[in-house]
């Protein structure tokens, strides 16, 4: 019998998809992440893995380790926790998630930058203080969005729906910065591909949706929010690792930037005391992209189906080493 370890709890849905096929289950049922030694002995005696969260990371040590695994599917889109290269050079093929979260994360997106815009999350807090009376109809004003330019860095599937309901619900024009074009969005959004400097130059409102890299690692750093408006607004929904915090902190300290709004953040999770929390034109929320129901219930049966596809010896449904296969 073919064994898969699950590094968390999941629904009876879920593991009903991988017994029914004859396999045995077991879970990491601790309210906890494991740490690397731990994943390895539960991993010992397993054929495959369906692993949730980012912790620990798949380093060199697993793979070397756990080099009898025959698949590692993973329970997102993002993949930066885990060494490709060193799973490749083991034969282990390994899977994401992409597609389906894609519209619940832009709406993350959406959400985030009209708290900003009218500091809704800083004005309950205010609630919360019983500071509610006085009118003052010029005092700590937010800002319209109607018509404003979004700018897209990253502008795939997530971008896509992030550009698409700011078109349409705000009628802001759309300007991205990609390595290659999206010819769909330009065709249907108007979108305008423009460069890096440009496209910080020009947005209002500033959306990142791409891949964290060496290459993109803290790319929103001072010398970037020095280049944009005072009245632009920051969001980040895609890996904390995008931006450098304290430079993050000291834009809008200063008045280099406006706002921000923060679905991810660097370090994750954030510190309660960090000064972000505090600031009326910034809002953080702890990496729930994705969470709904509907769609981590679909993030997690594609994992599923990429599991079974590894462990039948077939090709993964969404593989992120396409080299293993020898491509």
């Amino acid at each position: 019998m073919t064994k898969i370890f699950i590094t968390r709890e999941v629904p009876a849905e879920i593991k009903r998809l991988l017994t029914a096929n004859g396999h045995h289950c077991s879970e990491w049922t601790e309210k906890r992440d494991l740490s690397l030694v731990e994943l390895i002995a539960a991993a010992e005696d397993c054929d495959g893995l369906f692993s949730i969260g980012s912790s620990p990371k798949l380093n060199q040590d697993f793979f070397s380790a756990c080099d009898h695994l025959k698949v590692v599917a993973l329970c997102s889109v993002g993949y930066d926790h885990v060494d490709i290269a060193a799973a490749t050079s083991h034969g282990i093929p390994v899977s994401n998630t992409p597609g389906v979260l894609s519209k619940a994360t832009a709406d993350t997106a959406f959400l985030l930058m009209q708290n900003v815009a009218r500091k809704a999350i800083h004005k309950h807090k205010e609630i919360l203080r019983n500071n509610w009376g006085f009118f003052d109809p010029t005092a700590d004003l937010g800002v319209d969005l109607q018509g404003k330019t979004l700018g897209i860095y990253g502008l795939g599937r997530i971008g896509y729906e992030m550009a698409k309901m700011c078109r349409f619900a705000f009628e802001m024009p759309v300007i991205y910065h990609n390595r290659g074009r999206n010819e769909a969005a330009e065709k249907d959004l108007g979108a305008k591909k423009v460069s890096f400097t440009e496209l910080l130059q020009t947005s209002d409102v500033l959306s990142i949706h791409a891949n964290l890299t060496d290459e993109t690692r803290e790319m929103f750093n001072l010398e970037a929010f020095q280049q944009m408006k005072p009245s632009s607004i920051f969001i980040n929904t895609a890996r904390g690792g995008l931006h450098n915090e304290p430079d993050l902190r000291h834009a809008l300290e200063t008045g280099l930037i406006w706002g921000a709004g923060l679905d991810v953040t660097n370090p994750e999770p954030m510190a309660a005391d960090n000064p972000l929390l505090n600031m009326p034109t910034v809002a953080i929320l702890p990496h729930i992209g994705s969470a709904t129901y509907e769609t981590r219930m679909e993030m997690m049966r594609l994992t599923a189906q990429n599991l079974l596809a590894g462990l039948n010896g077939q090709r993964l449904l969404s593989c992120v080493n396409p080299d293993v296969y020898g491509e």
